[in-house]
Order: C-alpha cells, then structure tokens, then sequence
C-alpha cells in the first residue's frame, strides 16, 4: 500500500480527491483516512509530537528556573489517536510519501510521522512530496517528482523548538516567580517575544516623552476662475511673530513666478512575500494573525498558493499568462482580458529570491458567494496584487505652481492619473488626484482669501502590525511562519491592546526591568544570531547540538546577571504591576483606586485608604481587565477595557459611569406598573434570592 501523510485532515481529503477522484473515507481510531487504488491518505493535526521537560522538572516552587538550562527534554505524543493510527497504516505500508507543508515546521511534522511509521514499518520506502498550491496540476506534478526527505530543514525546525522551549520556560519562570504572578497571571518572557515587546514599549516611551511645541503655517488661496489653495515655502514658522508679519505683507494680488507639467511614473509593487501581505492585508483592516489565518484557508481550499513564503520574484516554470486566463469568464473577468490583451509579462521582482515558494499568488478563479466575506476581501487583494504585478507602470500628469504675493512665495503640487497601468488593477493606497489649472508664469492671480493656522508638533505613531512585521523581518527576529504568531501572543499575555497595538503597565514593567538590568534579553543581537545558526542547521552547515548548546550558554549569560540584580528587578516588576492596576483617584477621599480582587477570587475597584475609606466599585467576573490611558472627564477615572480569549474586547468605558447608569437602569425596573383591568394577571415569577438576582441584572459584586 501507498500511505501519503499530509499536516491537516481537510488537506488529505483534498490531495486523496485530486490524486484518486473517488476516494472513501473510513476511520482508523476515530481518524479519517481517504483510500483508493491501493492508496491510502491521512491526514495529521499539525505537531503530533512535543518537545518537553520530564515531570519532575514541572514543579515551578521546587526547580530553580537556572536549572532548566541544561535540563534534559523528552518527546511527548499531543496527537496519540492519530500515532496510533499510524502504527496501524504503517503496517500495510510498503511506500511512505510525506506531504506535509514545504518549509522548516512542515519538515519537521513530516519527520515526527517518519519515526513512527518508520518504527513500525522499517522496510518501506520513504520519500517527499513538495507542492505551493493544492491544484490538480501542482499535486500531480509534487508526486510525479518526489525527492528524498530533508532532515536538515526538519533539524532547524527541532532546534527552534527546544531553544524556545528553554528560553521560554526558564526566563518566563524567573520573571513570574520575582514578582509572585504564577498560575494564570504568569508573567511571560520569551527569545522573540521580549525583543518584540521592547521595541512597542520603547517606542511608546517616546510617545509619553514627547513634548509639542506650537508652529504655524500660512495658506493662500488663489483664484483665476478655478481656485487652489497654496502654502507658504516657509512650510513651518517656529516664531508667531514672524508668521503674522508675512501675513500683514500679503497683498491681494500674486503673480505665477514658476509654473510646471511633467509625467511621473508610478511602477507596480513586487509581488507578496509574507511580509508584503501581512503589511497590505494590515492596511484594509487585518491583524496579522487573521489575515494569516485567512490566507492559510484559501490555501488549503485552493485559492492560493501557500502563504509563508520570503520569495518576492515568480520562478520562470510558472506560467503567468496561463493563471491570468483562469479569471477571464469570473468576478474579475474584465481586467483578465484587459491584461492578456498585453504583447507580453514582465512581471515585477522584489530582492528576495528562493526556490521553496514562489510569491504569494492566486491559483484558482472563485465567485465571491464561493467564499466567506473576510476571506473573500483577503482573496481579491491577492488577485489585485497578482494583476498588478504584470501590469505596466502608472503615469500621473503633475503641476507645479509658484506664486510671488508681494515678495513671499508660495508652492502648490497637483496630480492627475493619466494612464493607470497597475492602479487600473489595484486601488489600495492610492493618494487622492487633485490637478491645478493650466497656468503661465507671469499671470496674474487673485487672492481670494489668506489664513494662518496654529498647529502642534506630534509625536511618534505608534507601529501598527504591518509595520512591526517589516521590522522583525528586517532584525532577524522570528521567520516567516512565526512573525505574526509572536505579535498575537503579546495579545494573549495581555501586555499590548488595541491597533496598533499599545503596551500595558505590566510590558512597561518587564521591558524596563530587562532592559537596565538584563538588556541581552530586550535587544534583538541574539536572537538574529540564532536565526542564523537556524538556517545554517538547514543548510547543513552546522548540527542541531551545537546551535543548541550555543543558545543554552548564552541563557546562561543572561542568568548571570538576572541573578546579580534580583532584588532590583523585583522592585521595578513590583512598582510596574502595582501602576498596571492604578485606575484613578478616590472621589471620597483622594487617594488612589487600585483593581483589586476579594477573599473569594472576584474582582471590584477598591481605594487604598481601605478601612479608613470604603469607596468600592464592582467589576466584571470574566474577562481580563486592562486599564486604559483613557480617562473620565466627569470621574477622572481611567477606562477599561476586558479581553476574553479570542472574543471581540469590550469597552467598559469608565466602571463609576458604568454602575451609575446600572444604578438609574435598576432603580427605573423597580417601579411596578398599574396593571389595567382588561390586562391577564402574569404568573407569579419563581422566588429568587436577593444575591442571585442581583448577580443576573449585573449588580456589583460588593455593596459601596
């Protein structure tokens, strides 16, 4: 029998389709498993093995987090339905083809399948399936020319794995265990985690430090039948004074002392790497973890090729004329034949060329009540990037104006879409036309009207998610696969909220601690060093031990001086997690409200002058609690705001104005109606303890 592995079960039924036409289904320890024609395909669930400490080492109070260093790791089955599964194929097997996803994890979860089979079928053959695209073409092609399996790809994955694991574990320990957060308010620190954090944090400090200072800028608008509006080529007047005596010079009159035409060329954008999606899917909307969760279903539904991928440049056996044609009869059937009315392709490269993945691109026509509509949006901007990346350049007619009013000048700048190449496929981004008149220097213009505005420098903004991933990616932290994974758990751990994303109290806390007392932790050096060693281990240049051992010594570094500044760092964690909880100023007494949580784990707002002072306010029970930077302008009281797993986050908004307005809302539902003669008497409502009822109708859980 030939027994295919795949990473997921919707894969399997997929490849076993297209490979065998009918295939049935039938289950092998509750796993479904799609045979024909001698050929059975199986499906895995991702990691079907894990990588862990023994038991021993898993008690937090009686195992110093230093002595997970050097700590030995042994493999646990996550999966034991599907291993046992199979055990059992393996021993009808005499042909083993590993399908799983092409890169460094999907060789890994390949390989775990591999010792198992290979335990128990020793005398199959084994080989490899590599395919970007679950399409009739590519997966005949992928079995057609298997290649041997690449233990040193699946070896690079492995030693990620047990670093992060170690890191992980081990400073996650120290950090959680210096400042007594354990159970499900541990505190977690990771090898690129941490760095992430710290580049949000850092920039957020900017933004706090940042001072505004006043400037000023003149306009005037000019008139010669059409109007546009110029601005001063002084551009910004740190001086009033200055800016108001240009302002009593203007007459009303202006003469055009400069006056330009000319083209500008636009050309296409390269084509979608990981990073240049989650950037663009970011800016119509998408967090990165979501557009890489969408994108990994259009995949696997065989909409598009596979999404992790760092090549920018199409490899010359794809044939992109003949994927264009698939979309001449659909949703996008006018721009296909607008660009096979094209004399050739030249699509456009970007500087990252490799040969696991081509581009991200799209590899089948879907209607759009084919697909959910989050998924179909992520779709078309795959399609609208595919186009557009064969499409010529887009040219803009540009005018430049320069206008003398009494000796002061003032410059104006306007464009107009004249050809639209690319753009005639994709919209995103596009800056807003606005074109000047036709004019000649030496006219004379009127000015209709001049005005000088107040304004304040800004400060930073704040790095949304795109931008971050364009970071990582330029500093080595994480891959292609992990990036957005890295950012979506800042999230879980609730050290960032919002988008983008801001750092909570607690991530000031533990970058401000690691950075003056730990930095190595903080600072991406290392981290870019291991990657490294990582595609190193890949390439087969270095083994797996080495790279490990040479992580394990510098964690060891690292503990040298965390262990040399311990009563420091757990002063500042201490001070960070106590402001993390600081909601504002007690309006009975002035002193300051802290989130607090009651004998019997609830939670509520409590003053600090407690018992001199009862001021209370109740808080929801589920959820996690974030104080925000807004306040209250009536209460003075910060906003909050409560994360519950993968749910939508609710703005509670600020808790006294929340239990006011619960206060009126309940005080209104105690008047009881006059109940009309011609109305039926209702049913007595069962007998509900005063607790319990105040519970249902959101009541606090302390009385104020």
């Amino acid at each position: 029998m030939h027994l295919i592995v795949t990473e997921k079960n919707i894969t399997a039924r997929k490849i076993a389709q297209l490979l065998l036409g009918s295939a049935k289904e039938r289950k092998v320890d509750g796993v479904s498993v799609y045979e024909g024609d001698d050929t059975a395909v199986v499906g895995l669930s991702g990691h079907i093995v894990n990588i862990d400490f023994p038991d021993e080492y898993n008690n937090w109070q009686s195992t110093a987090p230093k002595d997970l260093i050097w700590a030995n790791t042994e493999m646990r089955y996550t999966q034991k339905k599907i291993a046992t599964a199979l055990k059992k194929l393996a021993k009808e097997a005499t042909h083993v083809t590993i399908a799983t996803d092409f890169d460094r994890e999907g060789e890994l979860i390949g390989v775990e399948a591999y010792h198992i089979i290979k335990d128990a079928a020793p005398a199959a053959k084994f080989d490899r399936a590599r395919y970007s695209a679950i399409t009739r073409q590519e997966i005949e092609h992928a079995f057609a020319n298997t290649v041997p399996i690449d233990f040193d790809l699946a070896a690079a994955g492995e030693a990620r794995q047990k670093i992060d694991l170690v890191w992980g574990a081990a400073l996650t320990r120290y950090i959680s265990l210096t400042c007594g957060r354990l159970g499900n308010s541990f505190l977690s620190v990771g090898r690129v985690q941490t760095p992430l954090l710290a580049l949000i944090v850092d920039r957020e400090k900017d933004i706090k430090a940042f001072t505004p200072t006043p400037y000023w800028e003149i306009y005037a608008t000019f008139t010669n039948g059409e109007e546009f509006v110029a601005g001063h080529t002084g551009n910004r007047f740190t001086e009033k004074a200055k800016a108001e005596g240009i302002m009593a010079r203007l007459g009303r009159t202006g003469k055009v002392a400069d006056y330009k035409k000319e083209p500008r060329v636009e050309y296409p954008p390269i084509p979608f790497s990981t990073t240049e999606f989650i950037r663009a899917a970011a800016s119509i909307g998408f967090s990165a973890a979501n557009a890489m969760r969408i994108a990994e279903n259009l995949y696997v539904n065989g909409w598009i090729s596979y999404p992790r991928t760092d090549n920018t440049v199409y490899p010359a056996s794809l044939n992109l004329k003949e994927i264009v044609a698939q979309f001449a009869g659909g949703e996008f059937g006018k721009y296909a034949q607008r660009l096979l009315e094209q004399s050739s392709f030249k699509p456009t490269r970007g500087k990252k060329e490799t040969t696991d993945h081509p581009p991200i691109y799209p590899v089948a026509s879907a209607r759009k009540s084919e697909i959910k509509a989050d998924e179909w949006r992520v779709y078309e901007l795959v399609v609208s990037r595919f186009f557009a990346t064969l499409a010529p350049p887009a040219e803009y007619e540009v005018r430049n104006v320069c206008v003398d009013v009494n000796g002061e000048r003032f410059k104006a700048t306007g464009s107009m879409l004249s050809t639209p190449g690319y753009r005639l496929y994709y919209p995103y981004g596009m800056a807003k036309e606005e074109l000047l008149p036709e004019l000649s220097v030496g006219q004379e213009l009127a000015v209709k009207n001049a005005a000088m505005d107040e304004k304040l420098t800004k400060p930073p903004v704040r790095y949304g998610q795109g931008k971050l991933v364009k970071m990582m990616e330029d500093l080595g932290l994480g891959t292609k696969s992990t990036r957005h994974e890295a950012i979506q758990k800042l999230y879980a751990r609730n050290y960032v909220h919002g988008n983008p994303p801001v750092p909570t109290n607690t991530a000031f806390a533990v970058v401000g601690a690691l950075e003056k007392y730990a930095d190595l932790i903080t600072k991406p050096d290392m981290t870019s060093r291991l990657e490294s060693d990582m595609d190193s281990i890949a390439e087969g240049k270095i083994k797996e031990e080495a790279v490990v051992q040479e992580s394990q010594g510098m964690l060891e570094t690292i503990f040298d001086d965390l262990d040399k500044n311990h009563n420091d760092i757990r002063e500042v964690l201490y001070e960070g997690l106590r402001e993390d909880r600081r909601i504002g100023k007690c309006p009975s007494c002035g002193k300051d409200l802290y989130v607090r949580k009651s004998k019997k784990g609830g939670r509520f707002i409590g003053c600090e002058g407690y018992p001199e002072c009862n001021f209370i306010l109740p808080l929801p029970r589920m959820g996690t609690i974030i104080v925000t930077e807004k306040n209250c302008d009536k209460h003075g009281i910060s906003h909050i705001r409560i994360v519950n797993g993968g749910s939508k986050p609710w703005d509670l908004g600020c808790p006294q104005c929340n239990y006011e307005e619960w206060q009126k809302k309940n005080a209104a539902e105690k008047v009881t109606p006059v109940r009309k003669s011609s109305e039926p008497a209702k049913k007595p409502a069962r007998k509900t303890t005063k607790k319990k009822a105040a519970d249902d109708k959101g009541a606090p859980l302390v009385k104020s």
